[in-house]
């Protein structure tokens, strides 16, 4: 599988907290593909990209680069979008963690099955709790389930959302997966342009798999699996909940016709 070709984005804007336990485990692990990172910084001021250079300024397998902005999540990722010549390009949050290489056994996954353009691996909180994520195409009962939602079990209408009422013991098409960690066919991400820009933050996602679903098969695969910090912050932080409703209001104009 060496010679399959892999890029992965990872974009940073003060993760000094998480940052180096992400590239550890990920550059330890991964070794079964051709990889590259790149490491998209959005105007960081806690020493990111300081530490990056000084601790991988000698690794061939990463970059770094400083858009000296912040754009957001989806236009740090399309920064990179025309220096990919990789097979399959994985978009990674810096709060994820890998404890095998998660990332070869997707490519390998894609590459038997052609029809797949974006792929979705298991996601755990590190103590190896299943994490509760939308599967389906969110939809307002959908996110207000998700956002009253305590520490207790999952209600019925959360676990719908999430597909808990499905076998999620193989893998399944998905209509909606999660921006923390996905993988894609680069010519596929390059010919849709990436991410839509209008979304500073949150939804963007959401409207990607529906992109890429309009032409090839959006996957959850549990065979592969990562960890993710996921700290919630926009349940604790006000402008980043208002972020998130401007982009769920954008999401629902886009998309409302197909909905229909």
């Amino acid at each position: 599988m060496a010679d399959c070709s892999v890029t992965g984005c990872i974009v940073t804007h003060n993760n000094m907290r998480t940052i180096e336990t992400t590239l550890k485990t990920l550059l330890d692990n991964t070794q079964g593909v051709d990889f590259h990172l790149y490491i998209v910084d959005n105007l960081s001021t806690d020493g990111t990209p300081d530490f990056i250079r000084q601790t991988y300024g000698g690794d061939a397998r990463v970059e770094i680069l400083e858009t000296h902005a912040n754009n957001g999540f989806g236009a740090g990722h399309n920064y990179v979008l025309d220096r990919l010549h990789s097979e399959y390009h994985v978009i990674i949050n810096p709060d994820i963690i890998l404890k095998d290489d998660a990332v070869t056994a997707m490519a390998q996954y894609m590459k038997a099955h052609p029809d797949i353009g974006l792929l979705s691996p298991r996601i755990r909180f590190p103590d190896g709790r299943d994490q509760v994520l939308g599967k389906r195409n969110p939809c307002v009962r959908y996110l207000a389930a998700s956002r009253l939602r305590g520490s207790g079990e999952p209600g019925k209408t959360l676990r719908e959302y999430a597909m808990l009422d499905c076998d999620l013991s193989e893998p399944c098409d998905i209509e909606n997966a999660t921006g923390c960690f996905m993988m894609l066919q680069t010519a596929l991400f390059q010919k849709i342009g990436g991410f839509d820009p209008h979304y500073f933050m949150y939804f963007e996602d959401c409207d990607l798999t529906r992109t890429v679903r309009l032409t090839h098969r959006a996957v959850y695969f549990p065979d592969a699996c990562v960890y993710h910090v996921w700290g919630r912050e926009s349940k604790k932080n006000s402008k980043l909940r208002m972020i998130q409703i401007r982009s769920m209001l954008y999401y629902f104009r886009k998309w409302r016709k197909a909905d229909v």
